[in-house]
């Protein structure tokens, strides 16, 4: 048994795609339905536990999760031989899979880029991590917000192209 076989280090980089998957979208999801609509409800006195303590950890894993997300997905489909089709939204090959997989994938990129491109620095500044303007915090607070709100609602079709494309052929 050689586990660096291809079909072994595809199950192996699927596995970790799914893991990491699983990490970012279950920390987007706790950030968009959990910790901000609870923060309103936080005592003043102690949402300096949330932003000093909790969000700048649990942004931590939310970035790279996000970033091990897209490569461990291009390595699978790298691996198992579709990734240009997928990419090309099945134009090369003519398949509904790759179609299906490849807008999942486009999708995920996006969230990915999103993720650090905008949220990530504007939360630097909201929560205080870079020196700022204070008038810039709360400006940047939403910004953040916003591109995540937008990455919980990409994530739904992003998941349904994912999963639907092990139906097609």
């Amino acid at each position: 048994m050689d586990l660096l076989e291809p079909t072994y280090l595809a199950f192996f980089s699927r596995w970790l795609h799914v893991i990491s998957g699983i990490m970012w979208i279950g920390l987007l999801w706790y950030f968009n339905f959990v910790q901000i609509p609870s923060m309103p409800n936080i005592p003043d006195n102690e949402k300096p536990a949330i932003s000093k303590v909790i969000a700048p950890k649990a942004l931590f894993w939310f970035r790279w999760a996000a970033l091990a997300t897209i490569i461990t997905g291009l390595s699978t489909a790298h691996l198992n031989g579709y990734l240009s089709s997928a990419l090309t939204l099945g134009i090369i090959d003519g398949s509904q899979k790759s179609t299906a997989i490849g807008l999942g994938m486009w999708l995920g990129i996006i969230m990915a880029y999103n993720v650090w491109m905008i949220i990530w620095p504007n939360q630097k500044i909201a929560l205080g991590i870079v020196d700022a303007n204070p008038d810039d915090k709360p400006i940047a607070a939403r910004k953040a917000m916003l591109f995540s709100r937008t990455n919980t609602a990409l994530s739904i079709p992003m998941l349904y192209a994912m999963v639907s494309a092990q139906n097609l052929y």
